[in-house]
């Protein structure tokens, strides 16, 4: 039976996708949603398998699923913690959900639970939040959604495009915290950018009412207080459904996403959040633009980019998809580099090390 469900050759591809969610483990990239544009409709990936690509052999797999298997969705929130996947929200056919599930990714059994809460509150129906692992519980942030009729007289209990708090889930006792915060709250948001440094969470950016904004905050996960970062250099553009990635233990990595004229990006920003100066990552792909990718971070300072669209998916009929690559922006010296496999007829990774200048003028060669 598992011959059948999971193929393993160096020929085998993930399809192109968007509005999908992906967690890394143990160097190994875990891809699972999303959709795809077929003869100008929006089709979702199938959600009983789940790919996997070995970083080291260039190499993917896809095994099949079962148990409480999540409907096909896209914009869910996914984060990997003691050896699981857990994904919360998302939109499918019936719209945003508030169901939460978890597999578990080192038995090689891959069957889905889905996770019932004993005490609280669960959040609203909402897709394209964030979520930051931290002391055993999963804090999720923003998202869009419709508000319940049961949630209006509930004002610390949700968080959606009207209102701005925070929720940790704490695994251990299936048990929901509304936390009361301190400190200014960003502007509720979707499609934002989030990342975690320690104990520290970050949001940058997102879609705010009708504008794309570039702000930062950042929540102390241990007193749950807000505070605002006041950038002391230029920064990118306002933009949404970008990515952002820590790669080292002060540095922030941004890239692509659509900009406040609708503009889809392929600019790539280092915050460091101790000078809170932002620096731009030069790279030679500016011409290749992504946005609602996923950026995983990896070893050595590595950030994993996968799928994505490279079009404004709500004002084309015909959506381009870039889901046949992995990017790899690679930390080494305090340079960085970027590592591109274009999988057609043949897969490779370009790999590039040294000085910068030597690391573009071998990516600028496609296989």
């Amino acid at each position: 039976m598992d011959s059948a469900f999971e193929r393993h050759c160096s020929e085998l591809v993930a399809r192109e996708r968007s509005g999908h969610t992906a967690v890394l483990h143990d160097n190994l990239l875990y891809v699972w949603g999303g959709y795809m544009s077929v003869a100008e409709e929006e089709v979702f990936l199938p959600n009983d398998e789940i790919w996997v690509y070995e970083l080291d052999a260039g190499i993917w797999k896809v095994c099949h699923m079962d148990g409480d298997v999540p409907p096909p969705m896209s914009g869910t929130c996914s984060c990997y913690m003691n050896g699981h996947m857990y994904i919360f929200g998302g939109c499918d056919d019936n719209g945003q959900t508030n169901q939460m599930y978890g597999v578990n990714l080192e038995d090689g059994k891959y069957t889905w639970k889905r996770i019932m809460h004993e005490f609280g509150s669960a959040p609203s129906p909402r897709d394209k939040l964030s979520c930051w692992v931290y002391n055993g519980r999963l804090a999720y942030f923003g998202g869009y959604g419709h508000k319940l009729l049961s949630d209006l007289d509930r004002r610390s209990g949700s968080f959606i495009v009207d209102e701005t708090s925070w929720v940790g889930f704490l695994l251990l006792h299936s048990t929901i915290h509304c936390f009361c915060l301190q400190g200014r709250a960003p502007a509720p948001r979707a499609a934002h950018g989030s990342a975690a440094l320690g104990y520290r969470g970050y949001i940058c950016g997102g879609r705010v009412m009708e504008t794309r904004t570039n702000d930062i905050h950042c929540l102390n996960l241990e007193s749950w207080t807000w505070s605002e970062i006041i950038p002391l250099s230029p920064t990118p553009v306002g933009r949404s459904w970008h990515t952002l990635t820590a790669v080292s233990d002060n540095t922030l990595f941004l890239f692509g996403g659509l900009s406040v004229d609708c503009k889809p990006m392929s600019d790539g920003w280092l915050l460091d959040v101790e000078t809170k100066k932002w620096k731009e990552l030069e790279h030679p792909f500016k011409n290749k633009p992504r946005l609602w990718h996923t950026a995983n971070p990896g070893k050595d300072a590595d950030v994993i980019v996968f799928g994505g669209s490279c079009d404004y998916i709500l004002l084309v009929d015909t959506v381009s998809i870039r889901g046949r690559r992995i990017g790899i922006f690679q930390k080494e010296r305090a340079n960085f580099f970027f590592i591109l496999g274009k999988y057609e007829k043949s897969e490779h990774i370009i790999s590039a090390k040294g000085d910068t200048n030597a690391a573009e003028a071998a990516l600028c060669k496609w296989v």
